[in-house]
């Protein structure tokens, strides 16, 4: 198991060297670097100094739309997403999410990170505040775009990438998530 493990901390090593290099404008990614290499397992929620998240930019068949959450506890518009959870693949963590909130089928993830975000999260009930290190991938819907809502949302809905990039009333790290991807 521990080789497994210092095998899967490798490979995302080296998936944010690899950002480095795609985004070298964006200083965070040293934050994400730091929190992988701490002796306190940064892959599950009980460690409250911040964890890793993942999260998905679900993208449309035609890959004009992205599903986003009406995120119950957070009452925002934002991705889909959520803990790691001990995996230390956060690629397929990314996917898992998207599937249990999405309930769609035959979604696929790409293996390069699209996004690091790193985020305050409010108290909430009894778990106190604390950082989320959200790390982000493109995942693709197949033709079958009919959604379910989870409990963790109000709603799902699509929404227009170009429309989204250029609303200013959306979640910052969404606007620039439809800029990133209007570039490609």
């Amino acid at each position: 198991m521990a080789f497994r493990e210092e095998h899967e901390r490798a490979t995302l090593a080296d998936a944010f060297a690899d950002y480095r290099l795609r985004h070298p404008q964006e200083a965070a990614v040293e934050e994400f670097v730091e929190l992988l290499a701490d002796a306190e397992d940064p892959f599950v929620r009980e460690r409250l100094a911040g964890h890793f998240t993942a999260s998905a930019w679900l993208l449309s068949h035609d890959r004009h739309r992205v599903l986003l959450t009406h995120h119950r506890k957070l009452d925002r518009w934002l991705q889909l997403g959520g803990h790691a959870d001990g995996d230390r693949n956060l690629a397929r963590a990314a996917l898992r999410e998207a599937e249990e909130e999405s309930g769609l089928a035959g979604l696929n993830v790409d293996p390069d990170i699209f996004d690091l975000d790193r985020h305050w999260i409010p108290e909430h009930k009894a778990v106190p505040a604390h950082w989320h290190y959200d790390v982000r991938y493109v995942v693709r819907a197949s033709a079958d775009e009919n959604f379910v809502v989870s409990d963790e949302s109000h709603a799902l809905a699509w929404r227009d990438i170009a429309a989204l990039a250029a609303d200013e009333t959306a979640d910052a790290s969404l606007r620039r998530m439809a800029r990133k991807w209007l570039e490609v």
